[in-house]
């Protein structure tokens, strides 16, 4: 069974039509990026499989126990996310939060998953750091273990390169290549860097007219492929 399912997938706001019929899995170890113009609607589909949003219509199904608790997610980051006054380690463990349920503590077994994520991620010495003197790519680099911190299964990143430098920037994607082949995360990554996204990803979710989904190489076969490709800068 694939671990995310869209079928015939409808989704707007207040009723409003923005992606109609809308139909791809996700299979375990998968690399799928999102790609589209602005205002196509990859965040509106974001918030859906997030549960933030209801479909207009169609039905998401997750597969091998995974709920929307589940997912790691790294967001946007806004101008006043980045001045926040708190420890990398704070952030860290706030990824735990969806595990405590009523409980008002972090058990041993939450914090030693928030070091092992920043171990794994080479933060460690940052621990009590204050997260809003940290360069842009160490910031990611926090979020990316607090979005661990939620799941062993599958991570959603919404253009977690925005702002970094080109140095940063590609120390992120090799970190989520890392995190995709050898630690076997499934990505689902929302991006406007088409070269970036042909580089790394295993399949392309095209938003937009025509609507596509497939694998990488398909992608670059299709129409919409190789007009996008273009427009993006990407090789193909």
């Amino acid at each position: 069974m694939a671990l995310l399912r869209c079928e015939h997938l409808s989704l707007g706001y207040d009723g409003n039509l923005i992606i109609g019929d809308l139909n791809f899995l996700v299979e375990a170890g998968d690399y799928l990026c999102v790609v589209g113009e602005n205002g196509s609607g990859k965040s509106t589909l974001m918030k859906t499989v997030l549960g933030l949003l209801l479909p207009l219509s169609g039905q998401i199904v997750m597969g091998e126990g995974l709920t929307q608790k589940q997912i790691g997610y790294l967001p946007q980051q806004t101008g006043v996310q980045k001045d926040f006054p708190a420890s990398v380690w704070e952030i860290v463990l706030s990824g735990c939060q969806g595990g405590c349920g009523l409980r008002p503590f972090y058990n041993r077994s939450e914090k030693e998953k928030a070091a092992s994520a920043m171990e794994r991620l080479h933060i460690r010495n940052l621990s009590g750091s204050c997260y809003r003197e940290l360069s842009g790519g160490q910031q990611q680099r926090v979020l990316l273990a607090r979005a661990l911190c939620a799941t062993e299964t599958l991570l959603f990143l919404d253009e977690p390169v925005t702002g970094l430098d080109p140095k940063a920037a590609a120390d992120f994607y090799q970190m989520i290549e890392e995190l995709n082949q050898e630690d076997k995360i499934t990505v689902i990554m929302i991006s406007h860097d088409m070269q970036a996204a042909l580089c790394h990803a295993s399949h392309i979710l095209h938003i937009g007219e025509p609507l596509f989904f497939g694998t990488r190489q398909e992608y670059l076969e299709s129409d919409a492929g190789r007009i996008f490709a273009v427009k993006g800068g990407a090789p193909g």
